[in-house]
């Protein structure tokens, strides 16, 4: 019995080692087959991986060209500039040499024509201080004569102010009267019964005798009428005018026979002053 159980173990033993076999084998074939498929994968990847380095190398290269070739460009333009901008600073240089040398002769030029107009102005100060010295010999010459003028002229009483007053009696003494500068002078001549203004005041010759060199004369001033009757050549008549009255003087030189006076208005120099002069 015990024989026969194992003559029949035996086929089965080795028909399970047979399929054991069977499905190692199966399974080898089967991981082989996966790991080809995945080596081929792999492979296909690195291909295509590879491809595109290739071609991304290939639009780089031509990208480098590219730029080599506008670098060349580039470099022969920045030469040619730079070959144009030293001629260009050597002939700004030049025109800065020659403009130098031409200040440098007009400076010269003007330094001899300023010695020359110095020298002539030497000279001019020269001729000036001369003339000064002359001018001031001149000046107190004048003054002197100017004092001597004023020590002639004739001092009369006024027919108000019981002080004497230099008075004028022409034109020549009253320049004189002017040139000291105390007083105001207005100068004019009359006509018969004909109201004129002079100074602030206005003038009216009302009756004249040249025969006996006479006259009668009417002041206007300040609304008032002042009438000085009967009165002789080179005689002051006086009388007051202004806000705070001052003391007028009129001087009758001359009365011709054509019923005409001429004489002239004194006034204080604080005295307002006509707004016009006749």
């Amino acid at each position: 019995m015990l024989k026969e159980y194992d003559s029949e173990t035996t086929p089965r033993t080795q028909s399970t080692a047979l399929m054991v076999a069977l499905a190692l084998a199966l399974v080898a074939a089967l991981g082989s087959l996966i790991w080809s498929f995945t080596i081929s994968g792999r492979v296909s990847r690195q291909e295509s991986e590879i491809t595109d380095a290739r071609s991304e190398n290939a639009k780089l290269s031509s990208e480098l060209r590219e730029t080599e070739a506008r670098l060349k460009v580039a470099q022969q333009e920045l030469g040619d500039s730079l070959g144009l901008t030293q001629k260009q600073m050597e002939a700004s240089a030049q025109e800065i040499l020659r403009k130098e040398q031409a200040d440098s002769r007009r400076l010269e030029n003007e330094q001899k024509q300023t010695a020359q107009q110095v020298n002539a102005v030497q000279g001019d100060v020269s001729a000036v201080k001369t003339d000064v010295g002359g001018v001031k010999t001149d000046l107190s010459k004048t003054q002197t004569d100017l004092a001597t003028a004023v020590s002639q002229l004739q001092s009369m009483k006024g027919d108000l102010d019981s002080h004497s007053t230099l008075i004028a009696r022409n034109h020549d003494e009253l320049e004189v009267l002017k040139h000291r500068g105390d007083k105001n002078y207005y100068e004019f001549t009359l006509v018969k019964g004909q109201k004129k203004p002079v100074g602030t005041v206005s003038l009216e010759l009302k009756k004249s005798d040249s025969k006996k060199s006479r006259f009668t004369l009417l002041i206007y001033a300040d609304d008032k009428t002042y009438e000085k009757k009967d009165r002789n050549v080179n005689e002051p008549l006086q009388f007051y005018s202004g806000k705070e009255p001052m003391l007028y003087e009129i001087v009758i030189n001359n009365v011709s026979a054509k019923n005409t006076v001429t004489g002239y208005l004194a006034t204080p120099k604080s005295a307002p002053a006509p707004t016009n002069v006749p």
